[in-house]
Order: C-alpha cells, then structure tokens, then sequence
C-alpha cells in the first residue's frame, strides 16, 4: 500500500513511502482526481496522443499525488474500447450530454481539477454556447490547453475565446507566440496563460546507420515527415522539389510516414494519397519514395526518426500554433526544414535548422540540398535542437502540470515525485573491457576523453551497492574490471595516477595536477569492497586487500582534507572484520589532522574546517563520524554533527538542495553562486545524510536526504530532470538557465550511487513502519 511522507515542511514534493509487501490490510489513501477532457486512444488524432503521453508522464513522474481519469470524446457512431482510465465519455454531437456530464463532476467529491483539451472543431463549435455552458457550469478549477490559437480573430471568435479564458483558472498554450496572441489579439491577462511546450520522448540516440540497416535502407540519405496524412501537410511541395534533389544526391529516399487522418477518410477516402502516388508516377519518383502507411508504435515512429537525415516540415497553414509532429522530429536530433508556421520561428533559428517559404519547391531543394552537403552543419543543428527541446522532454512538461495542478488547487495536492526504476544501460555503455569512460557527448561515450582513477573508483563502489541488492552476475564483470583498473593506475610505491588516455597509457595530467584527492577515493573503493568480500569471489578480495596495504605507505603524507576525509572511509570499511590496530592508528592520525584544520579555520558562525566551501563538502564530516564509530572519540562526533549541520543550513531551504557552484567556491563572509551545481555533490550528500542518520536516527536527516534526491527529478531551479530515465544516463549539471545534457562518468555514477542510497532508506524505514503498525495493531486488540 501507498502513504505518504510527511513533508508538511517543505514546499516541493517528496517521495511516495511504500510500505513492504505484507497481509497486513490497510485502507487505501484516497488522492485528489484530476479529470482529462479529450479525445484519447484509440481514437486516432495528434490530440488524443497528446493527452495519453501526458497521462503517462504524470504517472510516472509522480506517485500517490493524484489520479488521473479521462473522459473521453467521442464523435459521430464510434464505438470505441478505452482503457481502464477512461471512466466518462462525451458525445459531442449531443447537447444533452454535457450538461449531465457537469452533474457528474461536480457530484463526484474526489474530483479536484478539470484539464480540457481544446481545439476548434473538437467540440460542437456550430453551438459554441453549448461548451461554454459547460465549462461554466462546472463548480470545480478548471485549465483549458489550447491547441490551436488563432490571430486576428473576428468579433464572434474573439468573444468565445475569451469566455473560456475568463470561465478557466489558468490557459495552457504550448509557444510563446501563442500566450502572446492570448494576451494582444483577445485581451486575456497574462497572468491567466501558462506556457507548457509540447512535450517529447526522451530516446536513446541510437547508431543512425544500423537503423538504416535494421528498415532495409542501408547506404540511403534519408528525407522524412511523418503525420495522419491530409493536403494540409503540404507533401506535394517535397515530390515537386525531388528531381533536382536526387540529380544532386541519387541515395536519397523520401519516407511519408503515417496512415491518413480518419476524418479524412470519412469525407474524402484515400484521395489524397491517390494524388500523391500520381504526382510520384509521373515525376518518375518510384524508386526515392516509401510510404509507411500505418499507425506506428512509438517504438518504431522514434526509430524512424532517429535514421533521418534531414527531416522536412511543409505545413500549409500559417497559423498552426503548434506540431507535435515538429517536436518529436526535434527531440530526435534531425535537422529540420520548415516552412514558417509559428513553433518553427520560435525554435529555430540560423544554428538550429533552415526555414523556407511556403509552397516553394526550388528554395526548399536548394536547403536539403545545402545540409546534405555539409555534415558539419547538419550536426550542429542536431547539437543545438537537442539544446532547445531538452526542457520540453514529457518528464518536464509533466513537472509543470503538476505544479499548475498544485496551484490551481490552493496547494491542496501534495506532491510526490515516483523512484525512477534502476537502468544501468549508459552505465554500462560507458563501460569498455579496460574501465568507464571519463565523458560522452550528449549519452554517446567519448573515447577520446580516456579513462580516470576517481570515475572507475566510485563506479566499484557503485556495481557493488547495485550486486549487494541483487545478487547481479553482470556487476560481478564490472566491479572486476573496475578493480584491475584501480591496480593498473597504482604505481610502485603505492600511490595511484589517476587519468589514463584512450590508447591505456598515462597522460601529461598526472604531472599537472595534485592527485591527492585521486588517491583518497581510491582507499575508500578499495575499502567498501573489501568490506563486502564475504558476498564477493575471494580473488576480488585477495587483490583489493593487496592494492590497499600496498597503500598504506603513503597515509603518513596526506595532507589534504578530501583526500584525508575518503581515506578515513576507506580505512573503517575496511578494518570491519579484522580490527587491525594499525588500521585504528592510521584513522587516529589523520582524523587529529581534520580536526587541527578545523580548529584552524572555524569561528563561531563559521563551524567549518577551511575559509571556503568548494566540492565533495559533506565527506569531511562524514568522515569524522567513520573516525567516531572506528576509536569512540566523541570528539570527532561532535565536530562532525556540528560542522555538518552547519553545511546542511547554507545548502538546504524549504524549497530543495542547491549545492555549492562550480562557478565560484562560497568564501566566508560572501554570498554564494546562484548556478553550477553537479550531480556528484548532491550524491555525496545524500551519502552523509544516510550515515548521519544511521548514528544519530534524526528523521530530519532522511526527509533531506529524499529532498536531496528530489533534485535529480525535477525539485531544482529550472524544474527540469537532470536523470534521464530514457537512457539512464545522468545530465553532467544544472546551470543558470540550462542543463548540461552530456551524461558524462561521474554524473551518471552520482545518481546510481543516490538512488541505491535512497532505496536502502526506503526499506529500512519501510520494515520499521510495518513492525510499528504490527505492535499497534497487537495493542490495540490486547
């Protein structure tokens, strides 16, 4: 069953605590129903889609927050089977059934909120009376998305654009130009319109020529659009612009995607495609054009996409606010050609993709023409699309509804993001038979970035956290080449090189740059591993314990902070079943060292142990605490507890975590950097908050820790993902205005070694709430 966490502090949502799979009967926790007004699958339109990709966000993004039902609807003598989240249908067609339908909502005490899905021609707009009857009928918070917002409106329209403005709590449009056509041509207030982008798939980017190879189109330069198929997209300006294409470039084949709209084929049939396969017989185009006439999977829509070399948008309609069609093609990475409807002119520009003129065969030739000519263009406009579209991915847009929702509401929803299931797939793509790759561009892995001691090192820790919960044969794999990897980086006297170039040899870097730090978490991987040799092969054993004592030598000149501070954690995890003396000393040492640069440096509004926060903060005082467990000095406890609750006060608000920036190190005295924040030091708090919270047992500890990892789904500035569950990579940061969206070694590391933490927590916390609820349940019946 599904409760809650008390987050009645905090502002921003927080997780969903489950309780274990036990007999124990609980009632079910009623949320709050949140109504979809639209047509939906399988009803074939771009709408009903919309609105079925929108519900399937939300319920994976948030869990326990709300419910989501549909009505649906319907038009004309269909019939159709919906699926279980379709509890209402509205015939369009039939005044009678809306006003029995506001009934039923405001009869229905659990519905909170109304979100119609608009569009001219949707409802019954030969009675327009009728729909705004409706929507002012209804005594629930209602938001109308509008699909399509026409300029210049005459009178009539303008008037029933504007009641539904003035009867909706909030209008959702999907571009800018739209909200400020809202705003100029119908006089609704700006603080009435959201802006929510058309939302789009997060994929995997796979390789472009085996797709090629997988659909039989091996060697071609492929030209897509894809769409229920009507005049109004404008396919015969392509055909016509073909001939001299191919002249230039006979590889190249031209992919219409999709079957024909079925309104089309009520009025009309197959007429228009008829036309279309004429005007390709008589330009003698058979043998450079596919059509793919069915509905496809959006497996397969995302594959064909991905395969695309250029992908053509030749929409006849000026006013088309908005295609999600466009979107996807974008979020896919193709160079776009357009024609100049107004979600084109708001997201490309002269580095993003080429629009063109309506209509116009030769301009449109000589732009494919010009993009299949420079590979360097076309992948700069890949680069750069991927850029803008990233904040629309449908995770994002899910976050914003979500929080329109809250609004709308009067913050009566309380909501809680849902732990993302665990995905290795980039993880292990950034894994070679020698050790992980330092970065990736965007989630493909760079080899030309090489190799370093502190990735494989945390990756070791990482596979053995995710191989203690599941016994996983494949962690095996990679924790061993991790671990070859650490020796091979380990030099005759003991201490460790920590970068390592593509052709496995040691770069220039290692003689520029202080490896201290390099060194230190080297120790503590080899530490936690050795810890969990009892569940491990004996030869993982065997070699860690070889690397680490070889290691040990060098303890006696640590004298950096972090490199003391990991070390310290790798000498208790890895003393936890001999208790060897030495080991204790050598903690003894180095944890008196922390404490001189604390007594150093601290004041009293300043509990710290240098004049400056900069990275991996939370692990000087976590370490002090592994010194506490290891000698019993309650001194180091009480450094520890007092210069960590003093972190958690400059990193922690109401409103989430915000890291200390990359940008600008926080000095004593000064106010930090707005912007920079990494993945890593979000997870090495986390990390600190678990340990904290298992000496001290402060639920305060474990609410920051969910909050902390809240971050990675959308709690941030920007209310954007920095994981991506489609490839199950991790952004390498979260900037002022922008996310980073390379998912490079370390960030990727930092969330899988953040969720299996928060995971662990869950469980604990979990198994102690059921045997609470047994005891209670025993007490009451005594």
């Amino acid at each position: 069953m599904k409760y809650p966490v008390n987050n009645s502090r905090f502002a921003q949502p927080l997780f969903l605590n489950h309780f274990p799979e036990t007999d124990i009967k609980l009632s079910k926790l009623e949320v709050p129903v949140v109504l979809l007004i639209s047509s939906y699958p399988p009803r074939e339109c771009g709408i009903a889609t919309y609105s079925q990709d929108l519900l399937t966000a939300l319920n994976q993004q948030f869990d326990g927050s709300f419910e989501l039902q549909v009505c649906a609807l319907e038009s004309g003598f269909n019939d159709h089977q919906y699926p279980k989240e379709v509890t209402h249908t509205l015939h369009t067609d039939i005044p009678a059934e809306y006003a029995l339908l506001a009934a039923k909502i405001n009869a229905d005490n659990r519905i909170s909120l109304v979100l119609i899905q608009h569009e001219f021609g949707l409802f019954r707009m030969d009675d327009e009376h009728t729909f705004l009857k409706f929507i002012q009928a209804l005594e629930k918070p209602v938001a109308t998305v509008f699909h399509t917002v026409l300029p210049d409106p005459d009178s009539k329209r303008k008037a029933h654009v504007r009641n539904i403005g003035l009867l909706s709590g909030s209008i959702i449009v999907m571009t800018n130009h739209a909200a400020d056509i809202l705003k100029n041509d119908y006089a609704i207030p700006s603080g009435k319109i959201t802006v929510i982008p058309h939302g789009t798939h997060l994929v995997p980017h796979l390789d472009k020529h085996q797709l090629k190879q997988k659909f039989g189109l091996k060697g071609k330069k492929i030209l897509s659009t894809f769409g229920l198929l009507s005049s109004g997209k404008g396919i015969e300006t392509t055909l016509e612009a073909l001939p001299r294409i191919i002249d230039q470039d006979p590889d190249v084949v031209f992919l219409i995607i999709g079957k024909t709209h079925p309104g089309v084929i009520a009025s009309e049939g197959e007429a228009y495609r008829e036309s279309l396969k004429a005007k390709i017989k008589n330009l003698q185009l058979e043998e450079h054009v596919i059509f793919v006439n069915k509905y496809l999977s959006l497996k397969e829509l995302l594959e064909y996409l991905q395969l695309t070399d250029i992908y053509l948008f030749t929409s006849r309609d000026p006013n088309q606010s908005v295609s999600g069609t466009f979107s996807y093609a974008m979020s896919c990475g193709c160079p776009i050609i357009s024609t100049p409807i107004p979600h084109a002119k708001e997201f490309l520009n002269n580095d993003s993709g080429i629009i063109v003129d309506f209509n116009n065969p030769e301009q449109l030739a000589g732009a494919v023409e010009r993009l299949l000519e420079d590979e360097t263009l076309r992948a700069t406009f890949t680069s750069n699309g991927l850029e803008r579209m990233a904040p629309t991915a449908w995770e994002n847009s899910s976050i914003a509804h979500a929080r329109l929702f809250q609004k709308l509401t009067s913050e009566k929803m309380e909501l809680h993001y849902a732990l993302p299931e665990i995905n290795l797939a980039h993880f292990s793509r950034l894994t070679d038979r020698f050790g992980m790759i330092q970065f990736s561009k965007i989630n493909q892995p760079d080899r030309e970035s090489g190799y370093t001691l502190d990735d494989n090192a945390r990756a070791m820790i990482a596979r053995c956290m995710y191989y203690e919960s599941t016994l996983d044969g494949a962690s095996l794999v990679a924790m061993q080449t991790y671990l070859k990897f650490i020796a091979y980086c380990q030099q005759p006297d003991g201490s460790f090189l920590n970068y390592v170039d593509q052709d496995q040899l040691f770069s220039d870097s290692n003689y520029e740059t202080n490896l201290a730090d390099s060194n230190g978490r080297a120790m503590w991987a080899l530490g936690y591993l050795i810890s969990k040799q009892h569940m491990l092969p004996e030869p993982f054993g065997v070699l860690a314990k070889s690397i680490f004592e070889k290691a040990l030598s060098n303890i006696e000149h640590m004298h950096s902070p972090r490199a003391i501070a990991f070390t310290i954690k790798g000498l208790h995890l890895s003393n936890q079943q001999e208790k060897n003396p030495l080991i204790t000393s050598h903690i003894r040492l180095l944890a008196d060292r922390l404490i001189q640069i604390y007594r150093h440096e601290s004041e009293e509004n300043w509990p710290w142990f240098e004049s400056y926060l900069t990275y991996a903060n939370s692990v000087l005082p976590e370490s002090l605490l592994y010194a506490w467990k290891e000698t019993g000095d309650q001194f180091y406890k009480m450094i520890a507890k007092q210069s960590f609750d003093f972190l958690l006060s400059v990193t922690f608000s109401k409103t989430g975590i915000k890291v200390i920036s990359n940008k600008g190190w926080l000095h004593k005295g000064q106010k930090p950097e707005e912007f920079g924040e990494q993945p890593i030091d979000v997870a090495y708090t986390i990390l600190a908050l678990d340990y904290f919270y298992e000496v001290f047992g402060l639920d305060d500890y474990l609410e920051k820790s969910e909050q902390a990892f809240s971050w990675f789904l959308g709690n941030n500035h920007l209310s954007r993902i920095i994981y991506n569950p489609g490839t199950g990579g991790c952004y390498d940061g979260l900037e002022r205005d922008h996310i980073n969206l390379n998912q490079g070694a370390e960030s990727t590391i930092s969330y899988l070694l953040a969720r299996l933490t928060v995971e662990k927590q869950h469980k604990a916390r979990n198994a102690k709430a059921g045997k609470l609820y047994i005891v209670s349940q025993e007490i009451s019946q005594s």
